[in-house]
């Protein structure tokens, strides 16, 4: 077996040839700038590691994400013409060293569908599948949104303001109000169990409001303008030559009225105008059905998928 050697993986030296890495292995892989940013808003929050053998060629690496207190994920890479040496595997027991060391009570990973080997690692391992996630694309130059005009103006009329976080001052109130729509409604998704994305409003100002992708103007809001509550929100951002629609979320009590596919209407309007897109992007789990028929309807087409497979570590 190649003597291997870890250590702390470097933006200066070892970036390029990740991203060199990602591109060879997915369609919108990261490029290194977006490398560079991810690991300056992790700051110590993230781990890296780099190994690589006695001549100090790099032969592969793992990135630790902490998703919150409780939860790590993870993303490990060998290098091409690397694998089958027992590099993945070392790599793999450092990485659970790492996350046991954090004390996190469970670890997960995203695998494609067409990725049966990654999937088979992961398995013996002990992992076993979360979710499973049905990435859509939609072509804007298709999509006809003058078809949802009367909609919105009969939610107008029903007393329901279009704006977004940019229009609202994307003060720290607003960023609340939208710390509490994003929370409550995500605990409704199926499959998620009750699972929050976040520990706390700090957490999510963190995590949300103060990273580079997101784009006040792309958070449009719903407001319900005779009590003030905030009904429904689809966020929006631009990934590259793409947006992405990050998530579109609904209050309980406003559900029914197709609010979700307004207010998607109006952060798809912005991809367009605003960030000048010709694609959106976007993904589901296979489990939330309603969301996946309103993105039907607006045109999406599917693509292969990708597992979420999950390890939960013993005390």
């Amino acid at each position: 077996m190649t003597q291997m050697t870890l250590r702390p993986a470097l933006p200066e030296r070892d970036f390029a040839q990740l991203a060199a890495w990602y591109a060879l292995l997915e369609e919108d892989a990261p490029t290194e700038e977006r490398l560079r940013e991810y690991h300056r808003q992790q700051g110590d929050a993230g781990i890296q590691r780099v190994a690589e053998d006695e001549r100090q060629e790099p032969l592969g690496f793992y990135w630790i994400y902490f998703d919150s207190a409780a939860s790590c994920s993870f993303e490990l890479l060998v290098a091409p013409g690397k694998r089958g040496q027992g590099i993945g595997a070392l790599l793999y027991d450092d990485l659970e060293r790492s996350a046991r060391d954090a004390q996190v009570k469970s670890i997960s990973v995203k695998i494609m569908d067409t990725n049966a080997e990654s999937r088979r690692f992961a398995e013996k391992r002990g992992f076993k599948e979360r979710w499973h996630f049905l990435p859509m694309r939609l072509d804007l130059g298709s999509f006809d949104d003058s078809r949802y005009d009367p909609l919105i103006s009969r939610l107008e009329k029903e007393g329901f303001r279009f704006t977004s976080m940019e229009a609202l001052g994307d003060t720290e109130a607003a960023q609340r109000q939208l710390y509490a729509l994003n929370s409550q409604s995500g605990l409704d998704i199926p499959g998620k169990d009750g699972e929050s994305n976040w520990d706390s409003f700090h957490d999510f100002q963190k995590r949300v409001c103060q990273v580079d992708w997101y784009k006040p103007g792309g958070q449009k809001i719903a407001i319900d303008a005779a009590t003030g509550t905030w009904a429904a929100m689809s966020a929006i951002t631009r990934f590259q030559n793409h947006a992405y629609n990050l998530y579109t979320g609904v209050d309980r009590r406003y559900r029914g009225r197709k609010l979700a596919q307004a207010v998607k209407v109006t952060a798809l309007r912005y991809a367009r105008d605003v960030l000048k897109v010709k694609m959106v992007h976007t993904d589901h789990s296979t489990m939330n059905l309603p969301i996946i028929a309103i993105d039907r309807k607006f045109g999406y087409v599917e693509a292969p998928g990708t597992f979420v497979m999950r390890k939960a570590l013993e005390e």
